[in-house]
């Protein structure tokens, strides 16, 4: 067929938005990064519980080509793309998931061929992303590579295009077709079909670009092919009306019929065989109503596809379930087998670790067996270093206002000592361990428990990290191999999906915990429990704290924490505290608290006429030592942002900035909006102290917008906002999660 001319087309993106804030900055700055014109973005806000919205309209202030629809009640996507629709302009739409996002160039490559090529519809690649910065490419994009007859095509010259992917976010669609068919997304888990496959038989004008041009976001929670609901009944709803598509049609529609109930079949029984779509409840009566679509849909003549599919089929079209459920096995067994005579030799060499190991193993999973405690609660902090951090805050809090939760610390061997009278605790890998982390309800940790401490049915999983996000974490590291090391990413996806709730500080911490542990959990924006201390210690308690740490009266005390350093192999501190010592002269004493990753180093003593020096890497509460320093000097570690509800001056000594940024990754530049001064060498950091810059208006005016930017959650009360939220079943008197517009002390 002919090109059409070069008169430059618009096209429309049409972007509905529900429950996406961590991911709709990225689309939006995906789109908007574009470098071609004639483009508008209709984003619909459906009615979103979170701070899309607001976002939304940040945006649209910013840039005129963002227009916001907002609903006032949830449609869903369907709908929302429908209403989209309606408010575009464009000679073509673009139906845009908010949590993918578009890749660099891909609308001026769309736009150039559909200015050539004037299709009715317009294909294009795409690829998957499984992993954070980790991208596979589309399995089927050999049918874009095929050669086409010209640059368009019907279906009828090119039926293998019935294959491509069935969702609307891979096609460029010419407005005002999509509207002369009268095609409505549907209200279900599909709403896709009932249009992406009436317009490939309805277009006299098909063309494809063989070029990469979205990434679809595999591991986003809530996806279709994760979610086990009975509403996956609602693809049978989908296929009706395309198969009524159909029958009001004749000609090419018609002559696809046979191929459009192949792959209708194909999708059914693909939904069928995945265990964690369907409900297993409902398994046996969803195949029966695949038996009577194919019975009713069936072309006549009609031939069965041929091997495994074809035999598939037959037990469908016969309803003979527990037939087509005995298929499921034979290819998991035949690979288990396989994998078991690979592991033989490595079994021989290991077996008499694993005979010491499973015996306990086995005792815990009889206690899995017995009644669950639902007043025990297991508390862990550090991988079992001891008792700390925010698992501490909620233990205290929980034994003022959940007595009836008898509270457990597990800590290792060489921790047992350490924690104070009246808290009990057991050891870890000891008997009664494995007897209270299988029976207790509520398990409490700033980390992950081990792999094999599973979670049990209705057992309540907090996970409170320990650290507003500077630094990449968890998925999102993958990107990063030298900060990421030897960790298992498949593992970390199983152990976030355990958790029933997180904890989050500020919004930048609740984006990106969705992002770097995907999961179903629920935050909890309550603010991080150990911070509590800092809005409650009194001037006696700030002044005893310091006497016990030896700093005098008229000392001012420094506080230097710098953070653990990925790319190198032992301590190495970014700046020489002696040499600061000397600088800063007596009248200061220099606290030095290195990370617990890496263990501190000697400090040499001290001159007659410099700071004192205190090595403070063992202080068992980081929250005492924020309390007695005057000032603090960090570099990329998230005590800043537990320092800054002090409104203490900050000093951020960042002189290998770019290699961290490299090696570990960040959510955001630092260096562009620091709470206070920043010096990247040692003579810089002397100069600012002896200037007194950490005291000045300038770095008072940057840390009070860090603060309202990252001290958003926290008021004193988040411990006992989770206890009363989880242990006493939503007792409060306040929402969680309240953005404050100031902090006050």
């Amino acid at each position: 067929m002919a090109s059409g001319s070069d008169t430059a087309v618009t096209i429309s993106v049409v972007l509905p938005v529900y429950n996406v804030q961590e991911y709709l900055p990225q689309c939006l700055e995906s789109l908007f990064q574009q470098a071609t014109s004639g483009v508008e973005v209709v984003a619909v806000d459906d009615a979103s519980p979170d701070d899309c919205g607001r976002i939304l309209d940040e945006y649209a202030r910013r840039d005129p080509r963002l227009r916001v629809v907002h609903l006032d009640r949830n449609h869903g996507l369907g709908e929302a793309r429908n209403i989209g629709l309606g408010h575009a302009h464009g000679d073509y739409v673009w139906f845009v998931d908010s949590d993918d996002w578009v890749t660099s160039g891909a609308l001026a490559a769309i736009r150039r061929r559909l200015e050539r090529a004037r299709p009715d519809v317009l294909v294009f690649d795409h690829a998957r992303e499984i992993a954070p910065g980790r991208l596979a490419p589309n399995p089927w994009s050999r049918l874009l590579r095929e050669p086409p007859p010209d640059e368009s095509f019907t279906l009828d010259e090119r039926p293998s295009a019935l294959g491509l992917m069935m969702t609307a976010w891979n096609k460029v669609i010419r407005r005002e077709f999509l509207l002369d068919l009268g095609l409505d997304f549907g209200d279900g888990f599909y709403e896709d079909v009932a249009v992406t496959y009436p317009i490939l038989m309805a277009a006299e004008r098909i063309s494809l670009l063989d070029r990469v041009c979205y990434v679809y976001r595999v591991r986003r929670t809530g996806a279709i092919t994760s979610t086990s609901s009975d509403r996956h009944f609602e693809v049978f709803d989908g296929y009706g009306k395309i198969f009524a598509f159909m029958d009001g049609r004749s000609g090419s529609a018609d002559r696809h019929r046979a191929a459009m109930f192949d792959r209708m079949i194909w999708h059914y029984t693909t939904i069928a065989e995945d265990p964690s779509r369907v409900p297993a409840a409902s398994r046996r009566r969803f195949f029966q109503r695949v038996s009577q679509e194919f019975r009713a849909h069936r072309p006549s003549p009609y031939r069965y596809p041929r091997g495994a599919r074809g035999v598939k089929f037959r037990l469908v079209e016969r309803d003979l379930y527990w037939l087509f459920r005995g298929l499921w096995p034979l290819n998991r067994t035949r690979l288990v087998l396989r994998a078991v005579v690979r592991r033989a030799g490595g079994m021989a060499r290991t077996g008499v670790r694993r005979a010491r190991a499973a015996a306990p193993l086995a005792y815990y999973q009889l206690q899995k067996r017995l009644p669950m405690d639902a007043g025990l609660a297991v508390y862990a902090a550090y991988w079992y270093r001891g008792y700390a951090c925010n698992p501490k805050a909620i233990y205290e809090k929980a034994r003022e206002l959940a007595p009836d939760v008898h509270g457990v610390w597990v800590v290792g061997p060489e921790a047992a000592g350490s924690l104070p009278a009246g808290v009990d605790h057991v050891v870890e890998g000891s008997l009664r361990y494995f007897r209270v982390m299988a029976r207790a309800k509520y398990l409490v940790n700033n980390v992950n428990f081990p792999h094999a401490m599973s979670k049990r049915r209705g057992s309540v999983h907090i996970q409170t990290l320990h650290g507003t996000p500077l630094k990449k974490m968890g998925l999102e590291q993958e990107p990063y191999p030298v900060g990421a090391g030897t960790m298992n990413f498949a593992r970390l996806r199983k152990h976030s999906r355990r958790w029933d709730y997180v904890i989050s500080a500020n919004p930048l911490s609740s984006q990106v915990w969705r992002r770097a542990y995907p999961g179903d959990y629920e935050i909890l924006e309550t603010g991080y429990p150990r911070n509590d201390r800092l809005f409650h210690a009194s001037a006696q308690d700030i002044d005893r704290i310091r006497r016990d740490l030896g700093i005098a009266t008229d000392q001012t005390a420094v506080l230097y924490a710098p953070t653990y350093r990925d790319h190198l192999d032992e301590l190495v501190y970014p700046l020489d505290p002696a040499v600061l010592a000397a600088a800063l002269g007596p009248r200061y004493v220099l606290l030095v608290r290195a990370h617990y990753l890496t263990g501190s180093t000697p400090l040499p003593a001290p001159s007659a006429d410099s700071a004192s020096m205190l090595d403070v890497s063992g202080h068992p509460a980081v929250e005492d030592l924020c309390l007695a320093a005057d000032t603090l000097i960090t570099d990329y570690s998230s005590i800043m942002f537990d320092y800054a509800h002090l409104d203490r001056p900050i000093v951020i000594h960042a002189p290998d900035w770019e290699t961290y940024r490299r090696t570990r990754g960040v959510t955001f530049d630092l260096l562009a909006d620091p709470p206070g001064p920043v010096t990247r060498t040692e003579d810089e950091l002397i100069a600012c102290f002896k200037g007194d810059e950490p005291g000045s208006a300038s770095s008072t005016a940057k840390r009070a917008a860090f603060r309202r930017r990252f001290c958003t959650f926290d008021d004193g009360r988040a411990a006992e906002r989770i206890v009363r939220r989880v242990y006493r079943q939503g007792e409060s008197d306040e929402p969680i999660g309240i953005f404050q517009d100031a902090i006050t002390r």
